[in-house]
């Protein structure tokens, strides 16, 4: 299912050359990783629920998550330091393309009422971050064995400069911008 990076090499490549008039392939920008991030606030009172959130982003992306824990401690928040309080995976070359088909082309359009994503969530230095309400929109996902509807963040790290050209780059990719 390398269909994404064969785009790249096949359409983007020669596409960024023309429009931002780089002498070598090499100044192209790329898809460096994908990092996706479930944070969970009830696990003093739900154990098992980071568990769950481990097992379907592990169903998500076909790799196995790492358990995140808090720096330091929020009396507000009722959290100590070191305790666990998400998971997070990863994704680099042939999952990372793979995983960006998906989202792209099966998860996001299932989504209620969508219109595309937001171009207003660049960072400034070429890196690209999502939401996405519920876990539901992945096809893999059963809605039978799930015990709660998460959330999670989605962050497309680039080799881009510049905003401009990371948006370019995920526009040729296939992600659906709002206009």
């Amino acid at each position: 299912m390398e269909k994404l990076k064969e785009q790249y090499e096949k359409e983007v490549i020669p596409a960024m050359m023309k429009k931002f008039n780089y002498t070598s392939i090499m100044q192209v920008p790329k898809l460096d990783k994908i990092v996706i991030n479930i944070g969970l606030g009830d696990t003093k009172e739900n154990p098992k629920s980071l568990e769950n959130a481990v097992n379907d982003l592990s169903i998500i992306t076909g790799q196995k998550p790492i358990i995140t824990k808090s720096k330091k401690a929020i009396a507000a928040f009722k959290l100590r330091e070191g305790v666990n309080i998400g998971c997070k995976v990863t994704l680099r070359k042939g999952k990372m393309y793979d995983f960006a088909y998906k989202l792209f082309n099966v998860a996001l359009p299932r989504v209620r009422d969508f219109r595309g994503v937001s171009a207003n969530s660049f960072d400034g230095r070429g890196n690209y971050s999502m939401g996405v309400k519920e876990q539901l929109i992945f096809p893999e996902i059963e809605y039978d064995k799930i015990d709660k509807i998460r959330g999670m963040d989605i962050i497309f790290v680039t080799t881009a400069q510049t905003d401009e050209e990371a948006k370019e780059l995920l526009t040729l990719l296939g992600m659906p911008f709002k206009n």
